[in-house]
């Protein structure tokens, strides 16, 4: 609610010096040479800088995110029904990964983790990984990544920990070429038609093309109990594994597709046999199952936590015990045709 509650606020109040991004062939090595934040410990954009929300984020070992927009001034994003929107070049998307020591009081003692830069060049989308020192001033350009142990009070009060994996410059374009080349996953209409700011976007001029509602997708949050099922499993397919497993994607090999427009149930994963994915399917022959969640070798693969069996294979160390449940519950709920 943060982030949505800054959008509104766009440029609304005397902050410091405007953001600052220029891109010259390479990452400044200190994140403040951006001069993104007017308070970086509380995330306040500078001006320039506005946050958002989206309505199903995607699982990074239960980190929180607050994701930011920059358009260099007079420019706008262009609107698309189905794929990412369309950004001028010079814009950027800044995203916050965040642990609190309690998660049960997840705005008290907030510890920032990594701040990832995705700059629009005139040759594409670049991203690169920050990593923030212990003061919580200030963030530093990670480009072979990082590996750092993180303990925490979890949601039901047991303590946890994990070593967090912060990104290289590599990964970064791995999760990022969802369709064949480096952009951005969540600035989608269907991420955003719940939030109310395709709205606001298009009122303050920095959105174009935003159609009637009627005529923009939706998908519900994953962990909405209120909405159906099959939805719920639509909307965490889309974000959590569709940047790989789509026709153009790196994964379109194995020929599943988890992307929301696919409505096919056999390129979704119902008896979809293996491609290549060698012992990682543990005996199991099909992704889904239905009615059996046991046997769905989708499923054994979102609850591992082995490098060469888990999926995703990036962006997580720990099970998501939560998006575990719902395909669980969806797979069980399939009926055997």
């Amino acid at each position: 609610m943060r982030t949505l509650f800054l959008s509104i606020l766009i440029c609304t109040h005397a902050l410091a010096e405007p953001v600052h991004i220029e891109w010259d062939g390479r990452f400044e090595k200190k994140l403040s040479a951006y001069n993104l934040f007017a308070d970086a410990a509380a995330q306040v954009p500078n001006e320039g800088l506005f946050g958002f929300s989206i309505t199903a984020p995607l699982f990074s070992d239960y980190a929180l995110k607050d994701r930011f927009i920059y358009l260099p001034p007079g420019t706008a994003m262009a609107y698309n029904r189905w794929e990412s929107f369309e950004f001028p070049v010079g814009a950027a998307l800044v995203k916050t990964f965040s642990y609190p020591a309690d998660f049960r009081e997840p705005e008290m003692n907030r510890r920032l983790i990594e701040t990832r830069l995705l700059i629009h060049t005139d040759k594409g989308w670049k991203g690169a990984a920050y990593v923030w020192n212990e003061a919580q001033t200030d963030a530093e350009l990670k480009v072979v990544g990082k590996q750092m142990p993180l303990e925490w009070t979890h949601h039901d009060g047991t303590r946890r920990s994990t070593t967090y994996l912060v990104p290289n410059m590599n990964e970064c374009r791995f999760c990022h070429r969802a369709t064949g080349e480096v952009k951005p996953l969540g600035i989608k209409a269907r991420q955003l038609r719940a939030t109310g700011l395709l709205d606001l976007w298009k009122e303050r001029g920095v959105l174009t093309g935003v159609p009637d509602e009627s005529d923009i997708p939706g998908m519900v949050a994953w962990d909405d109990e209120s909405a159906a099922l099959d939805e719920r499993a639509a909307a965490y397919f889309d974000v959590n594994c569709a940047h790989c497993h789509n026709p153009e994607g790196l994964a379109s090999y194995t020929r599943l597709d988890l992307s929301f427009m696919q409505e096919d149930a056999h390129y979704r994963g119902v008896y979809h046999r293996p491609t290549a994915a060698g012992n990682s399917s543990r005996g199991r022959f099909f992704a889904i199952v239905p009615g059996d969640p046991y046997a769905s070798f989708l499923l054994h693969r979102m609850n591992s936590t082995s490098a060469q069996v888990r999926m995703p294979q990036t962006g997580r160390t720990v099970v998501h015990e939560e998006g575990v449940a719902l395909i669980h519950d969806w797979i069980l709920s399939l009926q055997d045709e």
